[in-house]
Parts: C-alpha cells; structure tokens; sequence
C-alpha cells in the first residue's frame, strides 16, 4: 500500500485554491512561528519549521504544485514498487516509454520524463527575513546590518558531501540518471511514473567517501551577516531578494534565495499611502476666520502653509512634489486643518455672543444654505443657530 502523501495545503492551512499571495502569507506567518531561532532547542518547532518549508517549497512552483496536485488526486500513482526489464506497454503501444514520458513531461512540467535524462540536483530552500525601518529611513532609504542563521553550502566539498568533492560514483539502482521507473495497477489500468531515486536523492552520484567536514550533508550551519542597502521608499509590501542567500541544496544543487520584508513603524504625524503623505493639522479659530500661515510636518523640515480666510474645519491642502520619491515618481503631502475650538470664560462668551448676534446670516455660507434646505422642506424659517 502506498505511504500516504503529506497534504502541503494543510501544512500552510490554506484551500486547494488558494492564490501564490496567500501561500506566501501563511508560509511567512508560519516560517517566522516555527523558525529555529525563535525556538531554540525545540525539536517539534523545528520538525515544524521543516514541513513549512517544504510545502512552500511545492507549492510556491506553479509546476511542482501541478504534479502535486495530480499525484494527491491520484493516490495510487504515487508509489508501487519498481519493475526490472521489459516494457509494460509492448505490442500496445508503439511509441515505447520514452515517448510516453516526453507527453507526461510536456503535461507536468518535467515531473514524469523518460528514463535517460538526468533529474536536475534539487535547489534549496528560500529564506524570509522582516526588517524593522522607521517611518523616515523608508521614506529616505538606509543600512542595515542583517544577520541570520542558515544551511550554508560546504566549502570544502563545495556542496556535493563528497571529500574533496570528487569521491563519488554513478548510482548503480538508477544508473546514474537519477530516476526510478515505477508501475501500478489501479480501476483505470496499468499506469507509469518515473520518481527520483531514493538511493541518490535524484543526484544520479553515490558518495563514496563522505566529506569530513559536513558529514556528507554538503552544507554546514552558519550565522550569516551582510550589509544591504535600503532604497529609499521602500513600503510594507515591498521585499528585496538576494540570490544564493538562502539555504543550501543536498547534493551540490543552487542554494534557495533571502527575501527581505519590512515592518514600518508609524510616524507620530505623517500617514503614508503609496506615494502620498498625510497630515492632519489644528489651526486656531481666529487663523480660521482672518487666515494666515501655519508650520505642517514635512520629510526632512516643515513647510510653511497658507491658511485662506473663512477657511472651514476640514479642508484639505494639497503641497505638490512633498511626498515620497521613488524610482516611479514624486508623490504630494496633502494637510487637513481642523478647527481648535478653544474654551473660553464668562466675559470671553459674552463678548463672542454679541460678535456672532453681529454678524448677518448671509455672511455664512453654510448656515444659509441650510436655513434655505429647512425652510424648503419644513416650511420654517430660522435665524443662526
């Protein structure tokens, strides 16, 4: 009976349909979760960690999460044991098994191949990292030192295991291609698949005498440390990628890549959208009524605004060419005022009631045009209220 398949959507704990954004969602939520340094010790967390990568490692590939997808549709084309000799299609199929492999090929993207090419070394696993940047150093770009633990490829084999990195030979139950032929009978048939060798992992090579380095792993564990370089306006969706940062392969194949995230930390006056600040400013009641001018934040100093007289609470400014500047542009600060509306004393409200009583209604905009929407509609008229 064959062993039952992992479900890599479970693992991630998302649907059968869910998009790459929301597998790479839960993989970044979980991978920082499980991730060995947060959980020193814990053989579970990082039993955990593993399978989180894993699944992201299948299903982040639109053609291994296509072969995935069939082999866990069609469970009992996934193990069977191997045949010696023959061609289980002869008589019936002219074409032979290379043929047939070369359609499996074309439909899965390389999972199911003829017997005599050899399977690529697989690559290893991506690495996501989050970086905290003030709101500022996003906006203006910066340094930082990263520094993280990883799979590093050995030196002293170059990542085969091997000592000296030659002391290998042709694997003798796959004959160096790196795949094995299986077959099963199942409802619809006698079926082929062609899986990598479990004896050389898919390298096609057997380690003669391993690497005393790495124990003939091909990598070693390693803290890692660079400087890299911030572009200015950087945003919570964007992310870096550094090729080869990530964790090494077995058997020699490419090391995955580090992704960079970051965290943006807020700014006790500015908001950000895209490429556009935000700032909300109070102004007095008497800058509101006569004008004037008043300071609003800015990236590197504040700007000087004018305030129109009559100016109403909630007006919005706009200061083009003071927003954030990317390789895409220049963005804008827009600035909305509020009205502070301060508290006065007895003789301050005495005389600012007989400053209002002075003041014709058709001086104020909106009040009239709301004493004229109440007397259309209720059939009253109202003085200022």
């Amino acid at each position: 009976m064959p062993e039952q398949k992992k479900n890599y959507y479970e693992i991630l704990g998302v649907g059968r349909n869910a998009t790459q954004d929301e597998i790479k969602s839960a993989y970044r939520k979980l991978a920082l979760k499980y991730h060995p340094d947060r959980n020193p010790g814990d053989e579970a967390a990082a039993e955990k960690f593993k399978e989180v990568n894993e699944a992201h490692t299948v299903l982040s590939d639109e053609q291994k999460r296509k072969q995935y997808d069939f082999e866990l549709d069609h469970p009992g084309m996934g193990g069977g044991n191997p045949f010696s000799g023959g061609n289980p299609f002869s008589g019936g199929f002219s074409g032979g098994f290379g043929d047939l492999g070369d359609i499996f090929s074309s439909m899965f993207g390389g999972g199911f191949g003829g017997g005599s090419r050899q399977a690529a070394p697989s690559r290893g696993a991506n690495i996501e990292q989050t970086i905290r940047l003030s709101f500022l150093d996003a906006i203006k770009g910066c340094t930082k030192e990263i520094s993280y633990f990883r799979n590093e490829p050995c030196k002293s084999c170059g990542g085969t295991g091997a000592k000296g990195g030659t002391a290998f030979q042709k694997c003798a139950k796959c004959g160096g291609t790196g795949r094995i032929k299986y077959q099963q009978d199942t409802i619809f048939g006698r079926t082929i698949q062609v899986g990598v060798c479990p004896d050389c992992n898919g390298t096609g090579k057997k380690i003669t005498e391993k690497c005393p380095e790495c124990k003939g792993r091909g990598y070693n564990r390693a803290q890692t440390r660079f400087t890299v370089n911030i572009p200015a306006g950087v945003d919570s969706d964007s992310s870096l990628r550094k090729r080869g940062f990530g964790q090494a392969a077995q058997g020699g194949g490419e090391p995955g890549d580090l992704y960079l995230y970051f965290q943006i930390e807020p700014h006790k006056l500015l908001k950000r959208q895209d490429r556009d600040l935000y700032a909300t400013v109070p102004i007095s009641y008497r800058t509101a009524v006569l004008g004037g001018t008043v300071q609003v934040p800015g990236i590197d100093d504040t700007q000087e605004l004018n305030i129109p007289a009559g100016t109403a609470s909630g007006t919005r400014f706009c200061i083009r060419g003071k927003g954030v500047r990317t390789v895409n542009g220049t963005g804008n600060l827009y600035v909305d005022v509020q009205i502070d509306i301060p508290r006065v004393g007895r003789d301050q409200a005495k005389k600012l009631e007989e400053f209002e009583n002075s003041v014709p209604l058709k001086s104020c905009d909106n009040m009239q045009r709301y004493a004229g929407n109440i007397s259309a509609l209720y059939g009253k008229n109202i003085d200022k209220q």
